[in-house]
């Protein structure tokens, strides 16, 4: 299965959701002060939103600090936004941000911490995406 990074803020949405899934994962500090998770493999990101009415600011600092090293962007593959959808247009935009930037699908969005539903869909699709990687690599 494809490795999981995510960043997560002190409301723990993200956390909440990534817990969910049951699945190993490595967590983005929410201090800049405190190391950055160790990537040796492919991965997929999940990313929370947080912007302003105009969608300024929306890629949370600590995720683009860990996304500007280039030996760990390189390792990137996908992404997962969450979000609230009554944000309307801004509703997961870091996703969009990050896999424009980084040229990698939006793999699947959720809001605040996700219904079951997104949990499954979430589970298989990586699953799912894991084999789709081993005939690409």
């Amino acid at each position: 299965m494809a490795g999981l990074v995510f960043y997560s803020s002190a409301s723990g949405n993200t956390a909440r959701f990534v817990a969910r899934l049951d699945l190993p994962a490595l967590r983005i500090p929410i201090r800049p002060a405190d190391p950055m998770p160790v990537v040796d493999a492919p991965f997929v990101l999940i990313c929370p939103t947080y912007a302003d009415g105009q969608g300024r600011g929306a890629v949370p600092k600590q995720v683009i600090h860990f996304l500007n090293d280039p030996r760990r962007r390189a390792l990137l593959r996908g992404v997962i936004g969450g979000g609230n959808r009554n944000f309307g247009a801004t509703y997961a935009l870091a996703a969009r941000v990050i896999a424009d930037k980084c040229t990698v699908p939006v793999l699947w969005r959720f809001e605040l911490a996700g219904t079951d539903t997104d949990i499954q869909k979430v589970r298989a699709g990586l699953h799912q995406f894991r084999g789709l990687e081993c005939l690409t690599a």
